[in-house]
């Protein structure tokens, strides 16, 4: 699958790449992330395979790596509307200012307007709630962006790690206002962190949003240069703040390494393209902090798991889910159908209870 075979984004005309190229890395502002030089090299392999949608953040490296992809598009004549451009409010880049943040109409309004300048275009194709204001009411968000839409600043709206509750409500009274929906999530999902399976992923499929998974490598623990026994420190400066895998992690770790020798490609292509596979999934964001990292993540777009080698990979991840996800997975159907085949699926059944 090409890069330039597109898939529609959630319940909405929007189509996108299968992997989205994240720039969190872009600029070395805070002392890990990629050069302004090497962001353009990425950025460019990115668009050269035919790629057409590009995440940031107004708080990614304070807002340089914005900057660097304004001036890109504006150095290499980027025909604007070709592409796909997101980005995200809520961080504060004004400490000590307690509307620089946050989600209340004068703070996403502000945000935009930055974000549009750093940018330099007139408008941003995807804006997203990066986290939940506990402070400021849903309506009023949910208005400001629907303002925005209506003043064509931004075309849609996507909600980044928000509890599944609070979307819903916010998608719900979108819907009832007529106000402009959320059409996509962004939310951490991985070979070692399946737990949105419990409530997110359900969620978004049945009120129309893509899921477009975040950090599918896991901080680089799933990119294969992790092996249990290793004693030596991992030479990055992010590892040194998100610490190293657990002795559980490695059991996966050592499954992504078993399948990727079988195929004959690197684990991190294992690991993508098993979050790509995965129901519900629109769009995977994949970065990087050098150029010939990012090509690696791109090469996974060429790699298919087997239905064998899918089942080994599900098994060795498989996560303790919230309650009650797992009783209505398992126990509920059986109460309700046991022995019985719905929508496709046979029901095991189970002992008739007693009176």
């Amino acid at each position: 699958m090409p890069l330039d075979h597109f898939t529609t984004l959630g319940r909405s005309g929007l189509r996108v790449s299968p992997l989205c190229l994240g720039t969190m890395t872009f600029g070395e502002d805070f002392g890990w992330g990629a050069s302004e030089a090497e962001s353009d090299a990425m950025m460019s392999e990115y668009l050269d395979r035919g790629g057409n949608f590009v995440d940031t953040a107004n708080i990614y490296t304070g807002g340089h790596s914005e900057k660097i992809i304004g001036d890109y598009l504006q150095q290499h004549d980027v025909r604007r509307d070709s592409i796909v451009l997101s980005t995200k409010f809520y961080c504060s880049l004004f400490p000590g200012d307690p509307n620089g943040g946050g989600a209340g109409r004068k703070a996403l309004i502000q945000q935009c307007e930055a974000s549009l300048k750093r940018l330099q275009t007139d408008y941003i194709d995807l804006y997203w709630l990066h986290n939940w204001d506990q402070t400021a009411p849903i309506e009023e968000t949910l208005r400001g962006l629907d303002d925005l839409v209506t003043a064509g600043k931004i075309r849609y709206v996507g909600f980044s790690d928000i509890p599944a509750w609070k979307t819903a409500e916010a998608q719900t009274i979108a819907h009832f206002r007529g106000w402009a929906p959320i059409i996509a999530l962004q939310l951490e999902y991985s070979l070692l962190e399946r737990t949105s399976e419990g409530e997110l992923f359900p969620m978004a499929q049945r009120m129309g949003m893509g899921v477009m998974p975040w950090s599918p490598l896991k901080s680089g623990f799933l990119s294969g240069k992790f092996k249990r026994g290793d004693k030596g420190n991992i030479d990055t400066k992010r590892t040194g703040m998100v610490g190293v895998p657990s002795e559980a992690d490695y059991d996966i770790i050592i499954a992504v390494a078993e399948v990727a020798s079988e195929l004959g490609v690197s684990s991190a292509s294992v690991a993508l393209a098993w979050v790509r596979s995965r129901a519900g999934v629109s769009s995977t964001l994949v970065g990087a902090r050098r150029l010939d990292q990012l090509k690696a993540n791109l090469d996974s777009i060429d790699v298919t798991l087997s239905p064998e080698q899918m089942k080994k990979l599900d098994d060795v991840s498989k996560p303790k889910l919230n309650f009650p996800a797992e009783n209505n997975e398992t126990l509920a159907p059986m109460l309700a159908f046991g022995g019985l085949t719905v929508d496709g699926r046979t029901v095991p059944s189970m002992a008739r209870l007693s009176a």
